[in-house]
């Protein structure tokens, strides 16, 4: 888990003083719902929607005019899970108001007992409604049976 931390810091760094602007810092919000398949041998496959929320913070680096690295660490409720979701974003500028995001999200469970760090893909599509304030929405997925997909829809908010 250091090593991890370690990578993010070095990456972190490495892009806040290669960044050919001043990096964008921001709130994020939003709701989370989370899709649940699990196989329950005498009763077939069960599928289970759990609604949450989600906070946290972003930084955009600007690389050239329409690419962008943006890493958040948001804190993700979900019923009895609590859960730390660090994406780290390749993101592409469509126009002036839309923009794709994709990438890793590293996922740090709380509640698990072993395992607690899993490895999943996103992929997001965002929405300028003003300068500073967006809309967007994330579909994560799980490559584990433990690590299940999910579907974030929010906004937020250029500083």
């Amino acid at each position: 888990m250091k090593y991890v931390l370690t990578c993010i810091a070095i990456i972190f760094f490495t892009f806040l003083l290669n960044a050919q602007n001043a990096p964008n810092f921001g709130l994020k919000s939003g709701l989370n719902l989370t899709f649940f398949i699990y196989d329950e041998e005498q009763f077939g496959i069960s599928r289970d929607v759990v609604a949450g929320y989600y906070d946290g913070v972003f930084v955009d680096f600007n690389i050239d005019e329409k690419f962008h690295i943006q890493p958040e660490i948001l804190y993700i409720g979900l019923g009895d899970f609590d859960f730390l979701n660090a994406p780290i974003y390749l993101k592409y500028d469509i126009n002036n108001a839309w923009h794709i995001l994709v990438g890793p999200s590293l996922n740090y469970f709380f509640d698990f007992f072993s395992n607690k760090f899993k490895v999943r893909a996103d992929l997001g599509l965002a929405y300028d409604i003003l300068p500073r304030l967006d809309i967007h929405m994330k579909y994560t997925l799980g490559f584990e049976e433990i690590t299940p997909n999910g579907l974030f829809i929010g906004g937020s908010y250029t500083l």
